[in-house]
Parts: structure tokens; C-alpha cells; sequence
């Protein structure tokens, strides 16, 4: 076979969404965000939706989001995006709105701006980039991070509560991790909450479903917040290469964060 032949549009296997920038991205080499990019364009532009979609970039590894989407983005201020979306939404409502946050922007010093969105049923998606720690700034703990996993902030490992034979068994410490995504799944305005992964090309092709689906339920009107969570590494922050980062997900995060549907159509999912 020439080259002329492996060419052809009709041999053709894969190729860049085109709502891709050229921008490169400045993602740590390994780190799920360019993967979980590239899902998030293919189905803007499998769905047709380029025109009628309004990103909201958080504070975070994803800041500066909107240099590499070519789709109308707005920056948010820390934590804030739920709370930005809504009001696109409200004046826009024909338009596709969704968030692309970490979990310190979602989980921590937007939990509130999550919790509020959720429970009034904002038609938006949220998609959430969990990797266990607060990666921009420098590694420190986050709502997620697993007990004993060590950070900038917990050296010694996350301790929910004071050591035995310390004097003081049982006080608070650290505090324990938070399944957010559970917790909001509990709400009545979330209509479609799911946890997935990108770790390896099975779960990227479940992860790109999910996504798929959150925007289908908004642009069939469907109320309610469409929730996808997506467990990632940070190899970087973690101190590990990718290839350890993503055996280190899978033996520790997914234990603790399991992935799968956890409500449909507005119905808890029955384990």
C-alpha cells in the first residue's frame, strides 16, 4: 500500500476535532485534562453544537481552557462557575452551557456554587476533573484527596482524625474525603450523575458516551444538572511517571471513587 493510499479521506481512522486550537497544550505530559479535551470537542462537534455552545473555564490546570476550544468560553472567578452558568443559561436557555472544573474549583472553594446549582435543577453540564489534589498550585490537599496520600500540605499522609496514642484518639485532623458527586447525586435537580475515567482506551470510549449523553439531555431540555465526574492522575503532583500514575488510580483511587452511572434520568442507580 502507497502512502497515496493510506492517505485517502476513506482509510482515514482518526484525526484532530476540528474545535481543537492549535495552541499546544500546557498540560504535564501523562495528565488526563488533553484527553478529556479532546472527548469534550469530539462531541460538541459530533452533536453539531459548536455554534450553540458557551464553555465556563474554572480556576485551576484548566484555566486557561478557552485558548484550546474553539467554542464561545467564559472564565470564571475560583470556585464560581456553577454560579456563572446558571446566569448564561437563564439568558441564553437555547444555548448548550457546561462547566469544566477540578476539584478544588468544584469541590472546595465552589462547593457552595455546586451544591446551589445542583439543588435549584440548572439545566448545565458539569464536567469534573477529580485527581485527588490541587494541582496548579503546587500539590497541596484537596476535599478528595484519599486518606494517607501524601501532599504538600499532608507530608506524612491525609489523616482524618489524630493518632491513636497521641493523647487525643479520635480528635479531628485532616477530615476525610469527599465523594462530592454522591453527595449531589442525592439532589433533586441533578438529572444525570456519573463517574468515569481516561486511563485507558476502554474507559476513555465511556467516559466520551457519558459526556455525550449529559449534552444530549440538555439539548432535548431534559431539567436538571447533567453531573460527569472523571477520576484522573496527576503524575506530576503525585510524584510518579504516567505510566505508575494511572496503577496508582486504578489500585487506590477506584476502590475509594467507583465508576459507573450513579443516577439516570433523574433515579438513583441500584447497585
Amino acid at each position: 500500500m502507497s502512502i497515496e493510499d493510506i492517505i485517502k479521506p476513506e482509510n482515514l481512522v482518526y484525526q484532530k476535532s476540528k474545535l481543537l486550537t492549535e495552541k499546544p497544550f500546557h498540560y504535564c505530559p501523562g495528565c488526563g485534562h488533553g484527553t478529556i479535551h479532546r472527548i469534550v470537542a469530539e462531541v460538541i462537534e459530533e452533536l453539531g453544537i459548536d455554534e450553540d455552545t458557551i464553555g465556563v473555564a474554572p480556576v485551576g490546570c484548566s484555566v486557561m481552557a478557552y485558548d484550546y476550544f474553539d467554542v464561545d468560553f467564559q472564565e470564571a472567578a475560583h470556585g464560581r462557575a456553577p454560579a456563572l452558568a446558571t446566569g448564561l443559561k437563564r439568558v441564553w436557555p437555547n444555548k448548550v452551557i457546561f462547566t469544566y472544573q477540578g476539584d478544588g474549583d468544584l469541590a472546595a472553594i465552589g462547593t457552595a456554587e455546586t451544591i446551589h446549582a445542583c439543588n435549584r435543577g440548572e439545566n448545565i453540564t458539569m464536567i469534573f476533573v477529580n485527581n485527588g489534589i490541587y494541582g496548579m498550585t503546587g500539590g497541596q490537599m484537596a476535599p478528595t484527596t484519599l486518606e494517607g496520600m501524601k501532599t504538600a500540605t499532608t507530608p506524612y499522609g491525609r489523616k482524618a482524625t489524630l493518632p491513636a496514642g497521641a493523647g487525643f484518639d479520635g480528635i479531628p485532623c485532616n477530615g476525610y474525603p469527599l465523594r462530592i458527586t454522591e453527595l449531589i447525586a442525592q439532589l433533586p435537580g441533578t438529572k444525570y450523575v456519573t463517574r468515569q475515567a481516561v486511563y485507558n482506551p476502554a474507559c476513555v470510549r465511556k467516559a466520551k458516551a457519558a459526556i455525550k449523553k449529559a449534552f444530549e439531555n440538555q439539548i432535548n431540555g431534559k431539567s436538571g444538572v447533567n453531573f460527569v465526574e472523571i477520576v484522573s492522575n496527576c503524575n506530576s503532583n503525585w510524584k510518579m511517571e504516567p505510566v505508575a500514575a494511572n496503577n496508582w488510580l486504578v489500585e487506590n483511587m477506584l476502590p475509594f471513587y467507583p465508576l459507573g452511572d450513579i443516577k439516570v434520568d433523574g433515579k438513583i442507580v441500584e447497585k
